[in-house]
């Protein structure tokens, strides 16, 4: 059994949770209507919820597309929502300069999915105590994600949470593979899928429609939960035709609590005869 504790909330693999938000911050209505329905759904459905959204996208394919308001206005716009909504936020980090201000206000610090083999923005990470989501890179087998999870551990932070996003599979598609789940739960932390980053199809422009493919959202994400994952990461809009990032992947806010209810519903069968 593994804990990890984050805020005023504890993730283990004995309850169900999620960590939801638009992909990167936008406008301060869209922000906050985001936080109202997310605090909303927790208190409602008894499930841990983590706010995510990015400060700022390193990784967007084009110098022209919107890659967020960066470190200072982000954070102050998630710290705003925490203290509104009383969630824990989580945000990307991608160069150690960014780490100490980011400590400053995040309860979770994301390494992203490109990033997770660099030593040194891990380990600097890791020496602020805070609870680490890491993100499995698309391009190293399940298993090697021991080796970024060491880097973390010997900084004595075992706050760490593991993110599957989909393995690179051909020319601009992923695949997910459930032996993945199987594999990273060894290290004895919770494991996340990421269902909205293992659907989006690479090369085309998020704001395309055929940058996505939502429709496979419901059948991966109950195959992801029935596997063993223990929380589900999904990005969330109220107009997500219209969002600056992701547009084509992410799940309309009002539909989040029918989307999820089954997960939990899943997830608790699962666990009552989870094997490993």
């Amino acid at each position: 059994m593994y804990e990890v504790i984050v805020r005023n909330q504890k993730i283990s693999d004995k309850k169900f949770f999620l960590i939801s938000g638009p992909c990167v911050i936008e406008e301060e209505k869209i922000m906050m209507e985001a936080g109202e329905k997310l605090k909303s759904l927790s208190l409602k459905l008894d499930l841990p919820v983590i706010y995510k959204s990015s400060f700022m996208k390193d990784n967007r394919s084009s110098v022209d597309f919107f890659a967020g308001p960066g470190l200072d206005e982000g954070l102050k716009m998630l710290e705003k929502i925490k203290n509104t909504f009383d969630l824990p936020v989580l945000s990307d980090i991608h160069y150690p300069d960014q780490i100490k201000a980011a400590a400053d206000v995040l309860d979770i610090i994301q390494i992203p999915a490109y990033l997770c083999m660099q030593t040194i923005l891990i380990v600097e990470a890791a020496k602020t105590g805070k609870a680490i989501n890491l993100k499995h890179g698309q391009f190293i087998a399940p298993e090697n994600m021991g080796k970024p999870v060491k880097k973390i551990e010997s900084q004595g932070n075992k706050n760490i949470i593991l993110t599957e996003r989909g393995y690179t599979f051909g020319y601009n598609d992923l695949v997910v593979d459930p032996r993945s789940f199987y594999e990273m739960r060894k290290f004895d932390y919770p494991v996340v899928f990421d269902i909205t980053h293992s659907i989006r199809k690479y090369g085309i422009p998020s704001s395309d429609p055929r940058g996505g493919m939502r429709e496979y959202l419901p059948v991966i994400s109950r195959a992801g939960v029935a596997s063993g994952v223990d929380g589900i990461f999904i990005e969330v809009h109220p107009d997500p035709a219209n969002a600056k990032c992701d547009a084509a992947s992410q799940l309309k806010l009002k539909d989040l609590e029918d989307f999820i209810k089954p997960l939990i519903e899943i997830h608790n069968i699962e666990k009552s005869f989870r094997l490993n």
